[in-house]
């Protein structure tokens, strides 16, 4: 009697660590590999971020912006004020990139414009509207990849696909930098949904005619909040007497950490935009926004 209530119990305990077995496996299959380390890829993007910060002294010497182009490029100046030079993208410059709601844009470039106004009008501001995380090109100006109406859609498609797949990402903000080019960028990390590195693995493999050689490093997350122009681009917009220092500069960065770090947001779309003009989006150009929610 006692060995037939043993060998039940047994069979009980059995059958509970095959169940359990089986759960465990189904949520490896359901997750993938890169989901499942998001504090190692959130620690490599800290040491990317620091690295970033490091070297962001070295744009008072500068003229040039992440994507290889020259401040006189991208702006002048008339009577004292900054203006965006827009010209034509040829083909036009096609990303996915993470959308930043207003709701918290707004708050943000309400701080950096608070932060920074009164100190000079050499500083070109993001507009808020339009906040955004570059995530992976299909085509962009150092390696164009002309492409029609119909082979287009079937970006879209594949795009649509990826933002389907993917959920939505709740960031934190870990660091405002200042970069070797003037950008001042917000840092973040993610705290729940799929990882950046994830999403453009993905939209690699649904886009293979995309250039092999993207502009941003594949764990990075970042947003653009406003652009400070180096002393020799800026002449003649600020004299000797109220031009920013460098001393003066960090201690910016440090006021905006303190009012920014551990702001927390919520990504629900992934867009695909055709920025007709050079920098579109960071210049207020022409762009064409095709969005797609995250998740599906």
């Amino acid at each position: 009697m006692r060995q037939g209530r043993r060998s039940l119990r047994f069979s009980k305990i059995l059958g509970l660590a095959f169940l359990l077995l089986v759960v465990g496996l189904l949520a490896l299959r359901r997750w993938q590999p890169h989901e499942l380390h998001m504090a190692s890829y959130n620690s490599q993007r800290s040491t990317i971020y620091q690295k970033m910060a490091d070297e962001g002294r070295a744009f008072l010497a500068g003229g040039e912006t992440t994507q290889s182009l020259k401040i006189s490029d991208i702006f002048s100046f008339d009577n004292g004020k900054i203006h965006p030079i827009h010209k034509l993208a040829e083909p036009p410059v096609r990303a996915a990139v993470l959308y930043l709601p207003q709701k918290f844009s707004r708050v943000i470039s309400e701080i950096v414009t608070e932060t920074l106004g009164s100190h000079s009008s050499a500083i070109w501001y993001q507009n808020p509207e339009m906040y955004h995380f570059s995530l992976y090109h299909a085509s962009h100006h150092l390696e164009p990849v002309p492409a029609s109406k119909s082979e287009i859609a079937r970006e879209l498609e594949a795009v649509d696909q990826v933002a389907r797949s993917c959920s939505p990402l709740r960031i934190q903000l870990e660091r405002v930098v200042l970069t070797c080019t003037g950008a001042l960028i917000g840092c973040w990390q993610v705290l729940e949904g799929t990882d950046p590195l994830v999403i453009r693995e993905r939209l690699k493999n649904k886009l293979p005619n995309a250039p092999k050689k993207q502009l941003y490093d594949k764990l990075i997350l970042h947003c653009s909040f406003a652009r400070i122009l180096p002393p020799t681009a800026n002449e003649t917009v600020e004299t000797k007497d109220n031009r920013m220092t460098t001393e003066l500069l960090e201690q910016l960065v440090m006021d905006l950490n303190k009012a920014l770090q551990n702001f927390e947001a919520d990504i629900k779309e992934l867009w695909f935009v055709e920025e007709l003009d050079i920098l579109a989006l960071a210049l207020q150009g022409r762009v064409k926004t095709h969005k797609f929610s995250l998740g599906g």
